[in-house]
């Protein structure tokens, strides 16, 4: 394998404290650091902190959203990043959904497959340094011309949850960002995304949770799957990867309003296809199979386990 990555921040970890825990990361194996951006850190500064503390680290956003900052000013975020660690960013961009960016961010979630095929455009132009005076079918930009270029114009990775955005991804940026998949859908994903370039990247963010304790996984697993999976994006997400039978009760008694009956409605199949959990050696065994179905760059995000974070992210690092 030749790619190895973790999710940062590190919960419980001030980020003043990251540069230090980014070069342990690179010692332990570690070849990459991909960001998140929710309700916490942006997707941006725990990055930079990585930039400037560990040059071993490729960096990357999984992700950014497509509709929660304006074209130009994620063209100077990515391209500042860019230059502060040449050949080394990835900017990972989606459109996120209806939560973060109409209830959180009161903007219209609308077009989100537009949106985010005109913003690779507008980036994979601006990061020549040309003046972009252009009408897109979701923005415009009127004059635009990056004052900062990176030596090195960074890749450009598409957050993608179905066929549409999976072929967009591959086809007019460097490839996609997979999240909540198992090695069996990813399968099916990568047969899309190759069918459109063979040489597109995926990268797969896999949840992993290095404890023997399985109910207790479980138990804490089907929490998140509620909460994400009834959200309508991914709702039609895994509708379409053929888990709808799966989670139907789940979804009859989230739209019942019943949380309580939902979140025990989740079976443990998809809690168990989710989430790598177990040893940490057999969880490191079981990235294997996410590679053997096409992932390129397995990222592990950290569930609670018992153990420290730090502890966790050494336990399942590649040389441990």
């Amino acid at each position: 394998m030749n790619r190895w990555g973790l999710t940062v921040p590190l919960d419980g970890i001030p980020l003043d404290q990251h540069p230090l825990l980014y070069q342990q990361l690179a010692d332990l194996g570690y070849t990459d650091a991909w960001s998140t951006e929710s309700n916490a850190a942006d997707g941006f500064t725990p990055l930079a902190l990585a930039a400037a503390a560990e040059p071993r680290l490729r960096l990357g956003t999984a992700i950014v959203s497509s509709f929660t900052r304006g074209p130009a000013t994620l063209a100077q975020s990515a391209a500042a990043l860019a230059c502060a660690a040449p050949g080394r960013f990835t900017l990972g961009l989606g459109a996120s959904s209806n939560v973060i960016v109409r209830k959180w961010n009161d903007i219209p979630y609308e077009s989100p497959y537009a949106r985010t095929r005109d913003l690779v455009a507008f980036l994979r132009a601006a990061f020549t340094g040309e003046r972009i005076k252009q009408r897109y079918d979701t923005f415009s930009v009127d004059g635009f011309r990056l004052g900062l270029l990176p030596p090195t114009p960074p890749k450009i990775l598409v957050a993608a949850l179905r066929e549409r955005m999976l072929r967009l991804g591959a086809r007019e940026a460097d490839g996609v960002i997979l999240n909540w998949v198992s090695p069996h859908d990813v399968r099916r994903i990568a047969t899309i995304v190759h069918e459109e370039n063979p040489q597109a990247e995926i990268v797969a963010r896999i949840m992993v949770c290095p404890s023997e304790d399985a109910e207790a996984v479980r138990a804490a697993v089907r929490t998140l799957v509620t909460g994400y999976l009834t959200v309508p994006v991914y709702r039609a997400y895994y509708s379409w990867l053929g888990h709808g039978e799966a989670l139907a009760d789940m979804w009859a008694a989230w739209d019942a309003g019943d949380r309580r009956a939902a979140v025990a409605a989740v079976p443990d199949e998809v809690v168990d296809a989710v989430c790598v959990h177990g040893s940490p050696a057999e969880c490191r065994r079981r990235v294997e199979d996410y590679v053997r179905a096409g992932v390129t760059t397995p990222v592990w995000a950290l569930l609670p386990s018992g153990l420290d974070v730090r502890e966790a992210a050494a336990a399942l690092a590649p040389t441990a």
